[in-house]
């Protein structure tokens, strides 16, 4: 059985209050992005994982694929497979790819092993993996609150719509990331905002992460100034970085030659319809 976890796009981020535990709360809008890895599950006689494509820090035994089988495992008495993960979307890029690829493998093995998990318990199982783990689980635009897992359905269509995401290569430490931003609650939710015209985003629609992680790191403060000079109605940093998407209401022929332009690896340069 193969299955094809996808990335995703932060619509916004706010960083809304700090927790006595050091922990943050945020707000954002998750978009699912069809960038997509690839993971294969077959019989085996032993388990095994094996990953490749895209460079990880990681080593199998850390892959969040595999903290998910093991987390399974604890609770199901699941028969021996070779599991093997092709990575396509950047790690540390803000894309969410570990997190999708962990979700995807919860939702692998539940129909392999027929565990009859709801869509609920899956949630719940992800939610032990990472704060952003359970929206893979559906992977449909939603709200999220709370350190990200608290997630509430919204009606958002971006349909037709091209976007162009690039990763300059650039790993964001989130604690320092988070430790230059003041918490501030808003009035108006952002399920909200993205309720206005798309053409208004850019400066309705804000990442807390931009103005401090763009300020130690000009180049990717750069791309967002090259993809809104090529046309982009949004330009923005997608989470914590250090990915930067564009979202044109054309085709964007001229994000083609991108990677080029800027001087990165064409694999670190999608361009693609919503």
């Amino acid at each position: 059985m193969v299955v094809f976890p996808h990335a995703k796009i932060n619509l916004g981020l706010r960083i809304t209050n700090q927790r006595p535990n050091g922990f943050h709360d945020i707000e954002t809008v998750f978009y699912p992005l069809p960038w997509r890895d690839a993971l294969e599950a077959v019989p085996a006689k032993e388990h095994r994982f094996d990953q490749y494509g895209l460079d990880l820090a990681c080593q199998p035994s850390d892959n969040l694929c595999e903290q998910a089988i093991q987390l399974l495992a604890a609770d199901f008495d699941l028969s021996p497979h070779a599991y093997c993960l092709y990575k396509a979307i950047p790690a540390c890029a803000g894309l969410g790819g570990g997190s999708s690829n962990a979700a995807f493998t919860l939702k692998l093995i539940n129909q392999l092993h027929n565990l009859k998990l709801t869509t609920h318990q899956l949630e719940a199982y992800a939610a032990q993996l990472g704060s952003d783990c359970p929206f893979f689980i559906q992977g449909r635009p939603v709200l999220g609150t709370g350190r990200g897992e608290v997630m509430q359905p919204i009606h958002l269509d971006l349909s037709g719509f091209t976007i162009s995401v690039v990763f300059p290569g650039i790993e964001i430490d989130t604690g320092w990331a988070y430790s230059q931003i003041i918490p501030e609650e808003r009035q108006t939710s952002l399920a909200e905002v993205v309720k206005q015209p798309v053409a208004k985003w850019q400066e309705t629609v804000a990442n807390d992460f931009e103005q401090p992680i763009m300020e130690a790191h000009p180049a990717i403060q750069s791309i967002q100034d090259k993809l809104l000079a090529k046309g982009a109605i949004l330009a923005m940093m997608s989470g914590s970085g250090s990915a930067v998407f564009g979202l044109f209401d054309d085709d964007a022929p001229k994000c083609q030659n991108l990677a080029r332009e800027i001087g990165i690896d064409e694999k670190f340069v999608w361009v693609g319809k919503l």
